[in-house]
């Protein structure tokens, strides 16, 4: 199978789009297939895997690079002639990938994994918050398949009109997150900076954004015995910074492969605080390292976190209850041990390879689908 993938990410920048999209490259690898990546400009590398890696034009945005039009987008999709195109996460250019492959007659898969919407709704953008739906629901009509990450993702998109949809989650490295690594010498050099007086260490890993409301962890001021842990960087640092003052917070910075596994392994418990996530993959990476996560009753850590057996789910509007569950944590570390348990095994058979396999299977669903080659796409109605 041939495999053409337009994404708004990829390396060096990592988030959770790229690390989906280098799972999906493993796995097709692995399997024998070929492909390609289509992917703004931001130092990428030339190739991965034996895949060519091709750059488009961009622009910067809070330290983002946001991919552009380019007719360099059908040329190298015409020129691959893939059986599939998938758009990872589409916005100005996935959505010209889609319209390229429309006009190629190659069926398409768009991943649904940002939510433009909250983003304008939480910055009480009123308008823009409909023209954000309007937008992506206009990007996502022109794919033959739209996938989802979570049940509260795919209710969103019903409700605005999204057809057809399919629930496709994400996988968890159960190697690289594990709870043996808290033995491992990385783990225990941060366990004793983090915790050199026996402090619970709460901690947090993802990028420090607006989205992310980090700012939130403000409410634990006072909390004895704790120690926070924020892994990642962004453009809300100053801002965490500030909300954070005087208290007892580390920020570790931006970390990845063993300095990352020892990080979640020297954590107690994991905090979540944005109400935006899709998905939540930091979440499954946690609980794959044995750690119980409490996280905001919204969006996609409804799915995974199970309230009371593998962590809780809290109100974002009630700092009193997020606060009291980070205290009941604290306070028990047989509870903690029990739900960092449950955590391990609900993940268990949630590993890369079984996804990227569900992901082939889409894949090879829409094949034999129409495309819209022949028929108008609507303009979408930004006001």
């Amino acid at each position: 199978m041939r495999v053409a993938i337009v994404t708004e990410s990829f390396l060096p920048t990592v988030n959770g789009v790229t690390n989906s999209v280098v799972k999906v490259l493993d796995h097709l690898h692995r399997e024998g297939h070929d492909a390609i990546v289509i992917c703004p400009a931001a130092h990428a590398p030339a190739e991965y895997r034996g895949f060519a890696v091709h750059q488009v034009p961009a622009i910067a945005y809070r330290q983002f690079p946001v991919g552009l039009g380019s007719p360099q987008v059908y040329r190298l999709i015409a020129e691959f002639a893939p059986d599939v195109l998938h758009a990872a996460s589409p916005f100005l250019l996935g959505a010209q990938g889609i319209a390229a492959a429309n006009r190629l007659g190659v069926p398409s898969i768009a991943v649904f994994q940002t939510d433009l919407a909250g983003y304008a709704k939480r910055n009480h953008l009123g308008p823009a918050t409909a023209a954000a739906w309007r937008f992506t629901r206009w990007v996502h009509d022109g794919a033959t398949l739209t996938l989802v990450p979570s049940t509260a993702s795919m209710d969103a998109l019903q409700q605005h009109g999204f057809t057809p949809l399919s629930l496709w989650a994400r996988g968890v490295d159960l190697d690289a997150f594990h709870p043996h690594h808290r033995q491992s010498p990385k783990a225990l050099e941060l366990r004793g900076r983090l915790s050199p007086n026996g402090e619970v260490v709460v901690g947090y890993v993802g990028r420090v954004a607006p989205e992310k409301q980090l700012e939130r962890l403000g409410e634990l001021r006072g909390m004895p015995g704790i120690q926070l842990a924020v892994v990642g960087d962004g453009p809300s640092m100053g801002s965490v910074a500030s909300a954070t003052k005087g208290m007892p917070i580390t920020f570790l910075g931006r970390l990845s492969g063993d300095e990352l596994s020892a990080a979640y392994a020297s954590f107690d418990l994991f905090l979540h605080t944005g109400t935006e996530e899709t998905f939540g993959q930091t979440l499954q990476e946690a609980h794959a390292s044995g750690l119980p996560v409490i996280a905001p009753r919204a969006g996609g850590p409804i799915d995974l976190v199970a309230d009371g057996s593998t962590g809780y789910l809290y109100d974002p509007a009630d700092a009193a209850e997020l606060r009291q569950l980070v205290g009941d944590l604290v306070a028990s570390p047989t509870l903690r041990s029990r739900f960092g348990e449950a955590g391990r095994r609900a993940v268990l058979g949630r590993t890369w390879q079984r996804v990227c396999g569900e992901l082939v299977g889409h894949y090879e669903s829409v094949m034999n689908v129409p495309t819209l080659k022949a028929a108008p796409r609507r303009k979408a109605r930004i006001q």
